[in-house]
């Protein structure tokens, strides 16, 4: 096949001179006749078509990089749920009210069926409530106390309805202005040391409040002897204490068997009193437990 015009036709392999070959036909310039190709110019040509194609694929690879790394940057703006990419600089941060917190949500629970716990003083603390059997074997049960390594015997005990008649110096004043109900008495002994302890038993915590503050040094329960306890605190000095729990106020009167006063060095009666007075607090408290308990149960 020949293409354009031209002249004739010669045998040409680039490896071997002479070769008996076909001579690729190319196109002649502006008719040179018989010139040879200009085979340098042809290589030129070749060489930058080549340059051209690696041009385009570096290009093409760049920008697919490029659309990918986009491609990546909305994804992540995605994930930080704001649904598409914002046109602002990146150093405008939502506002610190804005960010969620760990700590702004407090764990809920559902509400228990179980009831608030019985508050054992309340249940002596009125008449209405206290409604448990009431004596001073009840309060004062057995026939001994021992308090740490101390051991007291207990002696006569006494429950009277007039109040005013077990007691003595100011105290019958102050235990008929707040209307007391009952006088119980109860004496325990160690050796030759005595104490007489009595619980007044008034309608209301507020009558019992109310004695105990009113009360005085001369505001003094009556000791209580017989059944074998000598007589005692009837014209010697004696030490006395006043408290209150609950709508019961409770005194204590200790002293020597053998009438002897009692001094600062009597540490012996000092520490009996506080005995006494530290077991009435204690029964009157397991007195509102016990009802407390039964109503929970009940």
């Amino acid at each position: 096949m020949s293409f354009g015009q031209g002249g004739p036709q010669s045998q040409w392999d680039p490896w071997k001179p002479q070769s008996q070959q076909q001579q690729p036909q190319q196109p002649w310039n502006g008719g040179d006749g018989g010139a040879a190709p200009d085979w340098a110019a042809l290589a030129e040509a070749s060489e930058a078509r080549a340059k051209r194609r690696r041009l385009l694929f570096i290009g093409g690879g760049a920008l697919a990089t490029v659309a990918i790394a986009s491609a990546v940057a909305v994804a992540v703006v995605s994930a930080n749920g704001s649904g598409q990419a914002s046109d602002g600089p990146s150093s405008q941060l939502p506002a610190t009210a804005d960010i969620p917190s760990a700590t702004t949500t407090e764990p809920s629970f559902a509400p228990t069926s179980a009831p608030p716990p019985l508050d054992p003083k309340d249940f002596v603390s009125s008449a209405e409530k206290d409604k448990a059997p009431l004596g001073p074997d009840l309060l004062f049960p057995g026939t001994q106390l021992t308090m740490g390594d101390t051991v007291y015997k207990k002696g006569p005990t006494a429950d009277t309805r007039t109040c005013g008649s077990a007691a003595q110096g100011t105290l019958p004043k102050v235990l008929d202005a707040n209307d007391c109900t009952r006088l119980i008495r109860v004496t325990y002994t160690k050796g030759d040391t005595a104490v007489t302890v009595g619980v007044a038993v008034f309608d209301t915590e507020a009558q019992a409040v109310k004695a105990k503050k009113q009360a005085d040094k001369k505001s003094i329960v009556r000791s209580l002897s017989g059944g074998g306890v000598k007589a005692f605190c009837t014209g010697a000095v004696c030490r006395s204490t006043t408290n209150s729990y609950g709508r019961y106020a409770y005194f204590t009167v200790a002293g020597f068997t053998g009438g002897k006063d009692v001094t600062e060095k009597s540490t012996e009666v000092f520490r009996a009193g506080d005995d006494l007075a530290e077991f009435a607090f204690r029964q009157i408290r397991r007195r509102g437990e016990a009802q407390a308990s039964a109503a929970a149960e009940g």
